[in-house]
């Protein structure tokens, strides 16, 4: 299920055009000030707003949802993570938009009492989620609610950085890249799971799925086919994977890779500060 690091990936055909505007069609950007919100374009400062307001909504059925959705595979996905973070006794972990906390309960324990991992996120509904995860595990650690291009964190604090399923949803990911890349101390390292552009010959199926399923997975099991057709559009606007690398590189990450994971369906990306 882990393919080759390889940039083949990024020329996935886009069969998703089918369901996309043209401006989204043709890659075309919006307006001045203005940025994607799924298929959308938005005003800048409009877009944490709508994506507050999924995330709002999804809170409380978030896990339940991402079994469903992914048939468990996104459990996987964060153990290849967790794996790739190398997390050991004493480190200092950040964990961004880190929502219902399955990272970083794994972190807390690896780390242990001589380390220390924070939970973040900037939605107060995900972040309830994570802290009474953390409490019902009785594991205790720090949360804050905070907005990840603007990190409230000293320069060089943390070797691990982490950041899972959460970064498509960010308005400006190369602030909030260079925002994590500031956080972290020489040597530290960077890791990006996110939705990421499919194997081509999967495209058709995977389209179909995402715009059929996923909306009606989300009307039936938590009242909300809207947010979950969302999902499906950001992922379409999300930069591909050479794309993402390129990012991780001008925000000042060096020996960046990625890893298919599920054809391509996810990728996890890792960058090592200088």
């Amino acid at each position: 299920m882990i393919d080759p690091t390889s940039r083949e990936p990024a020329g996935a055909a886009r069969s998703a055009d089918q369901y996309a505007p043209e401006h989204a069609r043709d890659g075309a950007p919006g307006g001045a000030g203005t940025t994607d919100f799924g298929y959308r374009q938005v005003p800048e400062q409009e877009k944490s707003e709508h994506v507050a307001g999924v995330f709002h909504s999804v809170a409380r059925n978030y896990d339940l949802m991402n079994d469903l959705m992914s048939a468990g595979l996104h459990r996987w996905w964060k153990a290849f993570t967790i794996r790739q973070a190398q997390v050991r006794p004493g480190m200092k972990v950040l964990d961004v938009a880190g929502g219902t906390g399955d990272l970083a309960l794994r972190f807390a324990r690896q780390a242990g009492p001589q380390g220390e991992v924070w939970l973040t996120d900037i939605n107060g509904s995900m972040l309830a989620q994570g802290r009474d995860r953390m409490l019902d595990a009785g594991v205790l650690l720090p949360v804050a609610q905070c907005d990840a291009e603007r990190l409230p964190f000293a320069d060089a604090h943390f070797d691990v950085v982490t950041v899972a399923l959460g970064l498509r949803n960010m308005t400006h990911k190369d602030q909030a890249l260079a925002e994590m890349a500031r956080v972290l101390r020489p040597g530290g390292r960077l890791l990006v799971l996110e939705f990421s552009r499919v194997w081509a010959p999967l495209s058709p199926l995977y389209d179909a799925y995402s715009f059929n399923v996923l909306p009606w997975l989300g009307r039936s099991f938590a009242g909300d086919g809207d947010s979950y057709r969302y999902l499906a559009e950001s992922i379409r606007m999300h930069p591909p994977q050479d794309e993402l690398a390129r990012l991780l590189e001008r925000s000042g990450l060096e020996r960046v890779q990625w890893f298919n994971l599920t054809a391509g369906v996810c990728a996890l990306h890792v960058g090592h500060r200088h």
